[in-house]
């Protein structure tokens, strides 16, 4: 992407059928970088208080790191890497001293400026990367029927039914470190999307579902079919479900690229 590109983004939250709301969602774009953007998700678990005070937590850690990010002198990888050990730690923190269990999935990407990609996740949020309507890459969660699916036990279509898809192996909060996964994507390409969201989400639609949503309807009205199509699955037992789109655009031709990036953003 010698020559520039835009991006284009939404992001979207629904309480579901739950008595209250604990995920959270952040699309942030660097007040110093055009171009940069930190996008997070975050799955609370532990009671009303307990998963709320986590995923609040990772938004709120997320944000002050990245405020001191710069992308031409610091390290991506080590950014998001930090924000999950700190996340953590804090949030251990507030168990001991609140007598609670607050517990926090975590999905989050960086892009920056030149148009290369860093992203982390712990637990079962996810993050997609679309290159027009063919999956490239997603996360694999950490979760027991994801390591039956690994085993060749289940299909992935088997594992988002069985009575057990909510067992995590690890997550923030938890006594155990998180098993953080990280990965790379060396240049992003228009026509690139990357999709982050809960299992709220991802749970009521396959991987060519989204990956057709995605690419064919801008990402404010992707946001909204996806959402509105996820409370139809669940038939009023859905949970907490939350997702940030992110799509890869060529400038256009007038477009100068003195500011190689912008970005649009729908409302949650």
């Amino acid at each position: 992407m010698t020559k520039g590109f835009r991006l284009i983004a939404s992001t979207g939250i629904h309480q579901g059928d739950r008595e209250y709301q604990q995920d959270q969602v952040a699309l942030i774009s660097h007040e110093r970088h055009n171009g940069c953007v930190l996008g997070v998700i975050a799955d609370g678990m532990g009671g009303r208080s307990g998963g709320r005070h986590a995923s609040d937590q990772i938004v709120f850690t997320a944000q002050q790191l990245f405020e001191r990010y710069s992308p031409d002198a610091d390290d991506a990888a080590a950014l998001l890497r930090n924000m999950v050990e700190e996340t953590h730690l804090v949030i251990r923190l507030i168990a001991i001293s609140a007598e609670q269990k607050p517990h926090s999935t975590i999905a989050a990407f960086l892009i920056n400026p030149r148009g290369d990609c860093h992203w982390v996740h712990a637990g079962d949020s996810r993050i997609y990367h679309f290159r027009g309507d063919q999956l490239v890459f997603r996360t694999s969660d950490h979760s027991y029927v994801q390591a039956l699916v690994d085993r060749g036990e289940l299909t992935e279509e088997q594992a988002q039914r069985h009575p057990q898809s909510n067992i995590l192996l690890g997550c923030l909060g938890a006594e155990r470190d998180p098993p953080v996964t990280a990965h790379a994507i060396a240049q992003l390409q228009p026509g690139d999307a990357l999709l982050a969201c809960s299992d709220g989400l991802w749970n009521y639609f396959t991987q060519a579902e989204l990956a057709s949503v995605v690419d064919g309807l801008p990402p404010r009205k992707a946001t909204e079919v996806l959402v509105e199509e996820a409370r139809v699955r669940a038939c009023g037992k859905g949970d907490n479900l939350s997702l940030v789109i992110v799509k890869i655009a060529a400038l256009a031709q007038e477009e100068p690229l003195a500011h190689p990036a912008a970005m649009g953003t729908g409302p949650p």
